[in-house]
């Protein structure tokens, strides 16, 4: 949620970056509501003076020989007409802040000055690649096609279980997919720092309001049919971020940083007929997520380290990729600046998105109301939010199974992953 002082100071400016993500701020509505607060607000503070003059009025009463009750009896009437107008007065007040509330809370988080301009996905900026691309001296086949001849990726019972966009993944493909996960949370809380949670695949609606996926997204989540407000994760993020919630954190702790493993639901609302075949687009999936707790002015950096982490995960797998910067019209609602990392899929002669990692500044500490600060005496100030993809567990599968396919129909292992594979060498 964007700092209200923020938009009274700089409106226009507001307005001309939320046009990047192609959002129209309603200017006239938005200055009309806080006028109108202001407004509300002097006549409350009119109205509590001319009630203390009242209330001195009594005293002054007293003094000149009238009974307690005999004054307050003399000025009832003036002092009722006010406390009438204190009531309406604080009805409004309470109308017009629930209005803006509901105003800020549809309002994208504004872009960062690095971001390019651009409608969708063909404006994002290529900032670097890394690896070499294999050249094949045979017919290629897709992840599915290798899974199945592997009697490792079935889903067709998968669908017979639940539905489309679910997978069975059995015996060599299940260890695979188990070492990948293992292998991330090793090296990002050995070599990166991270500290490894546990946390719940169930939150609730504040939650999901304060990483803001409600109320705009709920489409896209997994609510579960209860008597209370339940969802499915559909990241780590959630839960991660939520950790410090409602919470005034000592600058000295900063930055935190935080690892889960977790499976992520998504019902992919306005995505059918993408990615209908394999492990691409799954309403069920798993994922490495990072989150780094930061302070204002390490948030920047935050972001590139957080980009870094994801980004040695693919080298240490020899997997080649590029690195883009999303322009504003792919950025997301809650997002200040992302980065994705994409990784090669020969099957489909192009990069594929496999880690999204993004700044979020202090938009979403504002809902979660997360602050830090030096000293008791220091004013807090908001923390920053950083997060991506550390990577995802299925796409980074796809990506081993195509990339390190052989001819003979093997799947050679990358070295990194051989003493969590039972030392086997292929597939």
């Amino acid at each position: 949620m964007l700092d209200i002082k923020y938009l009274r100071s700089n409106i226009d400016d507001a307005i001309n970056l939320l046009l990047k993500k192609g959002y129209k701020l309603d200017k006239a509505l938005f200055l009309e509501l806080d006028d109108n607060r202001k407004e509300v607000e002097i006549k409350s503070q009119s109205l509590l003076s001319k009630r203390n003059q009242v209330s001195k009025k009594i005293g002054q009463l007293i003094q000149d020989g009238l009974s307690v009750d005999s004054a307050k009896l003399k000025v009832s009437s003036e002092l009722k007409e006010i406390d009438d107008s204190l009531k309406t007065t604080k009805a409004l007040s309470l109308e017009l802040e629930t209005k803006i509330f509901n105003f800020l809370q549809d309002v994208p988080n504004i872009p960062h000055i690095d971001v390019p301009d651009g409608k969708d996905e063909t404006k994002n900026v290529e900032i670097s690649k890394w690896g070499k691309i294999k050249s094949f001296n045979f017919a290629i086949q897709d992840h599915v096609s290798l899974g199945e001849r592997l009697d490792g990726l079935d889903l067709e019972t998968a669908s017979n279980i639940t539905g489309a966009r679910f997978s069975v993944l059995k015996g060599k493909l299940a260890l695979l997919h188990r070492a990948l996960a293992q292998f991330m949370l090793d090296q990002h809380i050995i070599n990166h720092g991270y500290l490894e949670v546990n946390p719940p695949l169930v939150v609730n609606q504040k939650s999901l309001f304060c990483t803001g996926q409600l109320p705009k997204f709920e489409e896209d989540l997994f609510r579960l049919k209860t008597d209370s407000d339940y969802f499915l994760i559909p990241t780590a993020e959630v839960p991660l971020t939520n950790l410090v919630r409602d919470k005034i954190l000592d600058y000295d702790q900063l930055p935190l940083k935080f690892v889960a493993h977790t499976p992520c639901f998504r019902s992919e609302a306005g995505s059918h007929g993408r990615d209908t075949r394999g492990l691409i687009r799954q309403h069920q999936f798993e994922k490495v997520e990072l989150v780094q707790i930061v302070s204002q002015e390490n948030s920047d950096l935050a972001l590139e380290s957080v980009t870094s982490d994801a980004e040695k995960i693919l080298q240490l797998l020899n997997l080649p990729y590029r690195k883009v910067l999303l322009c504003g019209g792919d950025l997301s609602f809650s997002s200040h600046k992302t980065y994705d990392l994409e990784v090669w899929m020969p099957s489909q002669n192009c990069y594929r998105e496999i880690s999204s990692c993004s700044n979020f500044g202090d938009f979403q500490s504002r809902r979660l109301k997360a602050r830090t600060k030096t000293t008791e005496k220091e004013k807090s100030s908001f923390v920053h939010t950083i997060n991506g993809s550390g990577l995802a567990v299925g796409r980074t599968l796809v990506a081993i199974l195509e990339n390190f396919q052989q001819e003979d129909g093997r799947i050679l292992i990358p070295a990194p992953l051989k003493p969590y594979m039972h030392k086997r060498d292929y597939l």
